[in-house]
C-alpha cells in the first residue's frame, strides 16, 4: 500500500503445519474500510470461513495491533487477538493491555496471522520485522509464570525494557474452552478462549524483543492538536484523573461497592442483586459482604504497586500481595491487578467474600491461563448444581468453599478428573449435558460480566447482542447508566437502551480496532478519536464516516456470525434475568429484563431482520464477500453456512 502513517505494512503469516513464515502488506482499502486491530483482525478472520473447526488447523489465530498502537496516543498499548471462538462458535477477538501490542509495532509487524498445526510444540520469536520459530517441548505443561522465567533467559532480554511475552498454560494446552493468553505481568485475552485455539496448534507462546521506534504522526499539527485536546480530557476527568480518585486509585474495582449499592452485582450466581439482598434474606451472615473485595478495601490493606501500560497516565492495575494458604503450605502470593470482574466472579458470585483467597484465585488463573471470569462463573454454577443434586455422579462444589476453589482451578486446567473435564466445557455444554439450563449464566456459550441486567437495562441489550456472547466490553451502557458519560441514563428505563446500545458498540469496534483502551472513552469522544487518527494516518475521515467504520466493523461480526448459524434466537438472556424478580429492597425490588422490547428498538436502528444482516444493509456498508466464507455474491445475508 501507499505509505500511510502509523502502520509497519508487514503481516507474518506463520503456517505452523509447514513451519513458513511468509510476509505480506496490508491492503490499504481494507486498512481505510476496517482501520486496523479488531476490526482488519475480524476482516482477516471472515476471509478464512465462518465454517472452520475452532479447534482445526484451518481456524486462523490473529495477533492484531492498530495504526495507534505504540504511538503518543494515551493508552495505547493493547492488541487484539482475533478466531473462531471454540466455547461459542462466533467470531471473537480478546484483548489485552501491557506492552505486547506497542512492541509487536516497534518490532515492525502490523500483525501475525497463525495458521495450521505444529506437529511438536513450538513458540515464535518475533525480532526486527522476523518471525523464528523454535522448539518449545521442554515448555509444554508449565504454568505462564514459569514459561516467562524461562524464555526471558533463553531469549537474552528483560522484560520492562525490550521483552514481551504471550503464553498459555495448561488450560490453552488442554483444551479449556476459555484458555486464555496471557502476557508477561498477567494481563490476559481473556475471553473467548483464544488460549484454547492457541493451544490446537501447539503455540505455546510468542516472545516479542524491540527497542522503542515509536511511530511518528503522517500529519504532526492535526495530531498534536488532537492528543493535547485527549489529554485534557483525560486529565480533568473524574474517572480517568491521575491520581484523583476513579479508576487511578481503586482501578477497576472503583466498581464493587458502587454496584452493590445500586443491587447491580450478581451474587450467588444471579440469585442477588447483591451481597446485602443475600443478608438480608437469611442467606448469608454479615461476614458476607462486598466491600471486603472493593478497590477501597485492596488499597488501604494489600495494596503494593500500580504499575502502568504503554503511554497511559492512568495506571489502574492493582499490584496486591498477600499471604495464602495453597496446598497445604502459607505461600507469598504477588499479583499484578486485582481487576472487579475477577473478583465479582471469584467472590460474591460463587458465594464468598475472602479478598485474600480471591487474589491467590486470580493468580492461579493467571498461571493456569484461564479467563477468571469464566472460572468463578463455571464454579458458581458448580455450586448451584450441587445445591440440587445435578453432579451426585462426578462430584460437589458448596457455596463459598475457597479452598476447594483454589484447587479446582488447577484440576480445570488440566482436566484432572471427570468433574473438572466437565466444567471445562463451558457454561452452555455442562447445561446441555447435565440439563442444567436454569443455572446457566451464558449467552451464546460465554457467561456474563459483573453487571447485572435486571438493573442495569442496557447490559441486558448489550449482552444479548453482543457479537462474542456475554459481555460488557462490546457496548459498555454502565457508562451512561452509572457514571453519566456522555450523560446520565436511568438504568431501570429499557427504552432507548437499543439504540444507546447499539451507538455504544459501533464507538468501542472503534477504538478496539485503533487499538487503545476503552477507558479512554470515559474522556474522550469521537472528536478526538478523528483528530488522531488522521493526524497519524494522513487520512481526512469525517466523525460521521468514522462512526460509519465502527458500524461496519460491527456488522461484518454479526454478518460472520449469521453465516455460522447465529440469528435472532440466539440473542437472548438467561431465563433468571427474563423471569425472575429482583429479590432486592427499594428501587430494584421485582425488577426484571424487558429484553424483547429493547431487541425490537435494536434490530430496527442496525436495520436487521430477526438478528440477521440483510442484504441492503451489507450494500450500504460496502461489506464485500470475500473468498473462502462459503457463500457466493448473491446468497444474502440470511445464507446458510457451507456444506463443503
Amino acid at each position: 500500500m501507499t505509505e500511510i502513517g502509523g502502520f509497519q505494512d508487514n503481516v507474518a503469516r506463520i503456517d505452523l503445519s509447514e513451519g513458513e513464515v511468509n510476509h505480506e502488506p496490508i491492503d490499504e482499502e481494507d486498512a481505510r474500510k476496517y482501520i486496523g486491530a479488531r476490526g482488519l483482525g475480524v476482516k482477516y478472520v471472515f476471509e478464512q470461513g465462518p465454517d472452520v473447526d475452532p479447534l482445526g488447523p484451518d481456524n486462523l489465530l490473529a495477533f492484531m495491533n492498530g495504526p495507534l498502537s505504540g504511538t503518543q496516543v494515551t493508552m495505547s498499548g493493547r492488541i487484539a487477538v482475533c478466531t473462531k471462538s471454540p466455547l461459542t462458535g462466533t467470531v471473537t477477538d480478546s484483548h489485552h493491555g501491557g506492552w505486547s501490542g506497542a512492541r509487536l509495532k516497534w518490532a515492525g509487524f502490523d500483525g501475525l496471522l497463525v495458521e495450521g498445526e505444529a506437529d511438536e510444540p513450538v513458540y515464535a520469536v518475533v525480532e526486527d520485522g522476523e518471525v523464528e520459530l523454535r522448539d518449545a517441548s521442554h515448555l509444554w505443561g508449565k504454568g505462564v509464570h514459569e514459561t516467562r522465567d524461562t524464555l526471558e533467559e533463553e531469549v537474552d532480554g528483560s522484560y520492562g525494557k525490550n521483552l514481551s511475552l504471550m503464553a498459555i498454560g495448561p488450560g490453552g494446552e488442554n483444551g479449556v474452552r476459555y484458555a486464555c493468553i496471557m502476557n508477561e505481568d498477567d494481563r490476559a485475552s481473556g475471553r473467548g478462549g483464544t488460549g484454547c485455539v492457541m493451544g490446537s496448534k501447539n503455540l505455546k507462546a510468542i516472545v516479542i524483543k524491540s527497542n522503542t521506534k515509536m511511530p511518528q504522526p503522517a500529519d504532526p499539527e492535526t495530531f498534536k492538536e488532537g492528543h493535547q485536546q485527549a489529554m485534557k480530557a483525560i486529565t480533568e476527568s473524574d474517572v480517568t484523573a491521575p491520581n484523583e480518585g476513579g479508576l487511578s486509585m481503586y482501578g477497576t474495582n472503583v466498581l464493587m461497592n458502587i454496584t452493590e449499592e445500586m443491587s447491580g452485582l450478581p451474587t450467588r450466581n444471579g440469585k442477588y442483586t447483591s451481597t446485602g439482598d443475600a443478608v438480608a434474606d437469611g442467606w448469608a451472615d454479615d461476614e458476607f459482604d462486598a466491600e471486603n473485595v472493593s478497590g477501597e478495601n485492596v488499597r488501604e490493606n494489600i495494596l503494593v504497586d500500580e504499575p502502568t501500560c504503554h503511554s497511559c497516565p492512568v495506571a489502574c492495575k492493582k499490584e496486591v500481595e498477600v499471604q495464602a494458604m495453597h496446598k497445604g503450605e502459607e505461600m507469598n502470593v504477588r499479583m499484578e491487578s486485582y481487576e472487579y470482574e475477577s473478583a465479582f466472579a471469584l467472590g460474591p458470585n460463587s458465594g464468598h467474600t475472602e479478598r485474600d483467597d480471591i487474589a491467590l484465585m486470580i493468580d492461579r488463573c493467571n498461571d493456569m491461563g484461564v479467563d477468571t471470569i469464566e472460572v468463578g462463573n463455571m464454579m458458581a454454577m458448580a455450586m448451584e448444581m450441587t445445591e440440587e443434586g445435578k453432579l451426585e455422579d462426578v462430584g460437589e462444589l458448596d457455596w463459598g468453599d475457597s479452598e476447594t476453589m483454589v484447587e479446582m482451578i488447577e484440576r480445570i486446567a488440566r482436566r484432572e478428573d471427570d468433574f473438572a473435564d466437565l466444567l471445562a466445557e463451558g457454561a452452555e455444554r455442562v447445561a446441555e449435558a447435565r440439563g442444567a439450563e436454569d443455572n446457566s449464566l451464558a449467552v451464546k456459550g460465554q457467561t456474563i460480566p459483573a453487571y447485572d441486567p435486571r438493573c442495569m437495562k442496557g447490559m441486558g441489550i448489550g449482552y444479548a447482542t453482543s457479537n462474542r456472547g456475554a459481555c460488557h466490553l462490546r457496548g459498555y451502557t454502565p457508562a451512561a447508566e452509572i457514571l453519566g458519560i456522555p450523560e446520565k441514563v436511568d438504568p431501570y428505563e429499557y427504552e432507548g437502551k437499543g439504540e444507546l446500545t447499539a451507538e455504544f458498540q459501533d464507538l468501542h469496534a472503534i477504538s478496539d480496532s485503533f487499538d487503545i483502551c476503552k477507558f479512554n472513552a470515559f474522556a474522550e469522544g469521537i472528536e478526538e478519536y478523528v483528530s488522531q487518527y488522521n493526524g497519524m494516518t494522513g487520512f481526512d475521515v469525517t466523525e460521521d464516516e468514522l462512526m460509519e467504520t465502527g458500524e461496519r466493523i460491527y456488522n461484518l461480526e454479526r454478518y460472520y456470525n449469521n453465516l455460522a448459524g447465529f440469528d435472532g434466537a440466539d440473542d437472548s438472556l438467561p431465563a433468571r434475568f427474563l423471569e425472575d424478580g429482583i429479590r432486592g429492597q427499594g428501587a430494584s425490588e421485582g425488577e426484571y429484563c424487558e429484553l424483547e422490547e429493547m431487541k425490537e428498538e435494536y434490530y430496527d436502528h442496525r436495520g436487521w431482520v430477526d438478528g440477521v444482516v440483510p442484504d441492503e444493509k451489507l450494500d450500504e456498508l460496502e461489506i464485500e464477500i470475500g473468498p473462502g466464507t462459503g457463500v457466493s455474491s448473491g446468497d444474502g445475508g440470511a445464507a446458510a453456512p457451507s456444506d463443503d
